[in-house]
């Protein structure tokens, strides 16, 4: 066997074995997930593309591996993008508010991310002890209590006392997260209030981004992502983030 069928033969089985372990990835993190969503129709896309050009790769023209790979490089570059915004760190913990925002519940357990930016909460407000913080979330479909009740409970239970915890009940998405945690610090701070907005790493660049289109002046804190669900949310978030350009861009045009 010559070197070239030899690279190419590594190469197919690494491929095939990525498609593999990422729709296996699928199947494990939805049984765990509170909620299903874009990011696991994309990323069981992405292993089904994955095993077939494994499978088929001897029969793909020079020009459709290059246009393959370059498909590629394009969510890998703006996933590094966005990973990279969600773990700046320009916080100076001066701020009056922490805006914590929801991320499923199950039963009355907050799920795991939401246990990671509730984490990412209770280090800053160790950090700072004058700083008041909100939990956001509705009742979801899988929970028996509200997203911003579990919060508190999971914040009270960790020491942190509880006239310091704001709720905030209503919303159902991250823009409503920030609309209504907005109206709710606006009555408490009269005249302007600075806020860090707390999501997983992968949610920040989004976050912020809304934050400060409703007048909110935030920055942004990104808590930890679970590992095994890093693909699945990068692969939504890239989505959310393109569908954001796209109405701003037409909502510019239009105006």
């Amino acid at each position: 066997m010559t070197k070239h069928k030899i690279i190419e033969k590594l190469l197919r089985l690494a491929i095939l074995c990525a498609g593999i372990i990422l729709l296996l990835n699928v199947i494990l993190e939805a049984t765990v997930s509170s909620g299903f969503h874009l990011g696991f129709q994309l990323q069981a896309i992405v292993s089904v593309v994955l095993i077939l050009y494994a499978v088929f790769f001897s029969r793909v023209s020079k020009k459709a591996h290059i246009a393959l790979v370059l498909a590629f490089a394009v969510p890998i570059c703006f996933a590094l993008f966005l990973g990279t915004y969600g773990n700046r760190n320009n916080i100076d913990y001066a701020e009056d508010v922490v805006i914590v925002l929801g991320a499923g519940v199950r039963g009355e357990t907050v799920s795991r991310h939401l246990a990671f930016r509730l984490n990412r909460a209770i280090e800053y407000l160790a950090n700072n002890h004058d700083a008041l913080v909100v939990v956001t979330g509705g009742l979801g479909q899988a929970a028996s209590i509200t997203e911003a009740e579990a919060s508190k409970r999971y914040l009270v239970a960790r020491g942190i006392a509880p006239e310091r915890i704001l709720l905030e009940e209503k919303s159902t998405s991250t823009y409503e997260n920030l609309y209504f945690a907005n109206q709710i610090l606006s009555e408490h701070f009269p005249y302007g209030f600075r806020a860090v907005v707390i999501s997983n790493d992968f949610h920040i660049y989004r976050a912020v981004r809304t934050a400060r289109g409703i007048g909110i002046y935030a920055y942004g804190s990104g808590a930890q992502t679970p590992r095994t669900a890093i693909p699945i949310n990068y692969l939504r978030e890239m989505a959310a983030v393109a569908n954001m350009w796209f109405s701003q861009t037409l909502a510019f045009a239009i105006n």
